[in-house]
């Protein structure tokens, strides 16, 4: 088999590279790259196989920015404990349907009523 001449050519931007000598974008550079994404109609895997960007990065560039549509920082939740007397009576099964499509299933109407009270609020 004859040995094939391959020519290539190594270009260097002259960005700035972490330690581990993968290239940094200014932030300029990202949104700009985000908007052409949002203009282009692929994939996020096509879009960043097609600029040279890895595919994890991207993606890691499209969730910081959808957080900071959203304030920042995902919404925050709080939870409360809620204690039933035992046993649990069993006469009669209650189901409440909320809005959200939350679902609470008890037997103590007034146990109920607190939580989706405590849900609401």
């Amino acid at each position: 088999m004859e040995d094939e001449k391959v020519d290539f050519e190594v270009v260097d931007s002259g960005g700035k590279r972490d330690g581990r000598g993968r290239r940094l974008e200014r932030q300029e550079e990202k949104e700009r790259l985000l908007e052409l994404y949002d203009r282009s109609g692929l994939t996020q895997k096509a879009f960043a196989e097609r600029e040279g960007i890895n595919y994890h990065t991207f993606v890691a560039w499209l969730g910081r920015r959808r957080g900071s549509k959203h304030g920042g920082s995902p919404a925050r939740m709080d939870f409360t404990e809620f204690r039933l007397e035992a046993p649990v009576r069993s006469c009669g099964s209650l189901e409440v349907c909320l809005s959200d499509g939350t679902v609470v299933r008890g037997g103590d109407a007034g146990e109920l009523a607190a939580l989706v009270k405590a849900l609401r609020s």
